[in-house]
């Protein structure tokens, strides 16, 4: 068996996991804003936000790191040498970061101190995608 493209395949979905949550949390995020008067609708989205970031991001996360760390192990510590893959290092640390703030973001909803907009959330939600676009371009393309 080839156990480089397994750790790769499992990585390639812990990533598409993670992303998806990247992607959707802050979208819940506006809705929760949008509907703060609704008592009902609220407990709903915390609901909602607290079973996406726990269940499935923060596992998928952990899975995309540890699965990454196991690559890099599987194909040797030499590769710390490439710019591309330092470059993608960097912004996965940024994705982390984006994801912890995320978790920040809800503690604050959930305890109604939550003092940013709709239109705020609506514009970080982009933020995963252009990462995105990056990492992937860097990945496929190797160009540094």
């Amino acid at each position: 068996m080839n156990y480089y493209l397994l750790f790769k395949s499992l990585h390639l979905i812990a990533v598409i996991s993670w992303m998806a949550g990247l992607l959707y949390l802050p979208r819940i995020f506006v809705y929760h804003v949008e509907n703060f008067e609704k008592k009902q609708t609220t407990e709903i989205f915390e609901l909602m936000e607290k079973r996406l970031y726990f269940y499935i991001m923060r596992p998928a996360m952990i899975l995309s790191w540890a699965f990454g760390i196991i690559l890099i192990l599987t194909i040797g510590f030499e590769t710390f040498s490439f710019l591309w893959l330092q470059i993608k290092l960097v912004l996965v640390v940024i994705l982390t970061i984006y994801h912890e703030y995320l978790g920040k973001c809800l503690r604050s909803l959930k305890e109604g101190e939550n003092k940013k907009s709709a239109k705020f959330y609506r514009i970080i939600n982009e933020i995963p995608t252009i990462l995105l676009i990056f990492v992937v371009f860097i990945v496929i393309f190797k160009p540094l």
